[in-house]
């Protein structure tokens, strides 16, 4: 089929005007964050109904078209970048909250949920999504799930699969599966919820999630600490960690924290310059836990791991603590970041981040290097800013350079070179840094099996 026969097609499995082909949709519905790949998709479709998505991929199967899956298109590894011709399948009209359940604690949702959009859900019926991060406010839920977002509460509540009670989905072969049907025990074999999750749309297209919610946290309190050096980011963990059970723990370097500042609208939190700096969270729900929160923080400066500190005295002030942390990204932005999204366990973070902070600096020592992360589960963000007078197309060449020097690190201190931006394209050619070929090649089966016709989500993750 040609383009116009393709196109004319589609507009008969949705609803009227939900096809687009004119090039500034193109544009903006066929990318993501990343700015490597340009889009090149030849159509946009936006389906109301998992019915009209199966509709969608039987015909795409029928005539070998290929689909991508677009939700907030926050992603940051190009795993939703139609780049070759695809017809991108956007969530953005399936966007209802079906059912909800007070004694279940359960939530249904279409895929184009926003994430704010469910918290809101939450928080007005009592209850708490816990699942954040700065891009909320536009990240829709099935690409969250598609890439098993984590964001900055991991260390308290776990990533976006320890909140999935069930998924219905339509497979790359036009099948619709209804997996594990909310229930909290099920063990009937395999549970192919956990396949979806995290597969980057390349197994089929997640339609609706059952998601649980569970209580509002109390008096949420922010610490931000200046630390003299990286090791002591695990000092101060494990002194808080045995007395204080944290909702967040979150690193930023001195550099990063510059860019927030000169951003504007946020303030230096004190006086005192730091290296890196620490920002804690936890439940102040007595006036025992405040007073041992002030003990370590008090224990930490004695033992000379704690330059200086601040603690939230309401909850205006935490939520401005919080930005030197949130904004992070949208201040460097202007700079064209080439990022990195690192994980080890995370006691080994101090040794693994001096390692390859070592490297770039030498090899690329004009480079500016932006340090932050949740550093609470071992994730890193290295951010490597791009010169001004540099070409971007020459920047990202010599950023894939410093690649397999930092990947070489990942894999001998046996971490992940993508610990919850997904693969996509821009990581899949490192992929075997993190997963033996044995692992891939089982990988790649599945892929087989659930999408044979190779339609969905074509070159992500791997070819």
């Amino acid at each position: 089929m040609n383009t116009e026969q393709i196109i004319a097609t589609l507009k008969t499995l949705v609803d009227d005007g939900k096809v687009l082909t004119d090039p500034a949709d193109l544009e903006t519905y066929g990318k993501d964050w990343t700015k490597i790949y340009p889009p090149r998709p030849q159509a946009i479709v936006f389906p109301k109904s998992t019915e009209q998505v199966q509709a969608l991929v039987r015909f795409a199967n029928e005539h070998q078209v290929a689909l991508v899956p677009s939700g907030g298109r926050t992603g940051l590894s190009a795993g939703a970048v139609a780049a070759n011709g695809e017809v991108v399948v956007a969530f953005d009209y399936m966007n209802q909250i079906l059912d909800f359940s007070t004694g279940d604690r359960t939530v249904v949702c279409q895929a184009g949920v926003v994430t704010e959009q469910l918290q809101n859900f939450a928080d007005e019926n009592g209850l708490f999504y816990p699942v954040d991060f700065a891009s909320a406010g536009s990240s829709q839920l099935g690409g969250n799930l598609s890439t098993n977002a984590g964001g900055i509460k991991v260390i308290r509540y776990g990533m976006s699969r320890d909140w999935v009670a069930g998924l219905k989905v339509v497979t790359g072969k036009g099948d619709i599966l209804e997996l594990n049907k909310d229930l909290a025990k099920n063990n009937t074999g395999y549970d192919l919820r956990h396949l979806f999750i995290g597969a980057e749309g390349t197994l089929g297209f997640i339609t609706e999630a059952t998601m649980k919610l569970t209580r509002k946290p109390d008096n949420l309190t922010v610490l931000v600490l200046g630390l003299g050096q990286l090791s002591n980011t695990m000092d101060v963990l494990q002194a808080f960690q045995k007395q204080v059970d944290l909702t967040a723990y979150e690193f930023f370097s001195h550099e990063a924290m510059q860019h927030v500042l000169a951003h504007g609208q946020v303030q230096a939190p004190f006086e005192t310059e730091a290296p890196y700096y620490a920002l804690l969270e936890f439940e102040a729900v007595s006036d025992q836990i405040m007073e041992e929160a002030l003990g370590l923080f008090e224990l930490c400066v004695e033992n000379g791991w704690v330059l200086d500190g601040v603690i939230s005295q309401s909850e205006t002030q935490a939520r401005n603590l919080w930005q030197l942390r949130e904004r992070i990204s949208e201040s460097i932005a202007p700079r064209t970041p080439y990022k990195n999204d690192l994980s080890v366990v995370v006691s080994k973070v101090p040794a693994f981040l001096d390692e390859i902070n070592a490297v770039v600096t030498e090899h690329y020592p004009d480079f500016e290097i932006i340090w932050f992360g949740h550093i609470g589960d071992g994730n890193l963000h290295l951010n490597i800013l791009k010169p001004e007078n540099m070409e971007k197309e020459e920047f990202f060449s010599k950023c894939k350079q410093v690649n397999s020097w930092v990947f070489e690190i990942v894999e001998r201190y046996r971490g992940s070179v993508s610990a919850e931006h997904g693969v996509g394209m821009t990581k899949k050619e490192y992929l075997h840094y993190t997963r033996g070929p044995e692992e891939i090649a089982y990988m790649k089966a599945i892929k087989q099996v659930f999408d044979p016709n190779r339609v969905i989500n074509p070159g992500k993750i791997f070819d």
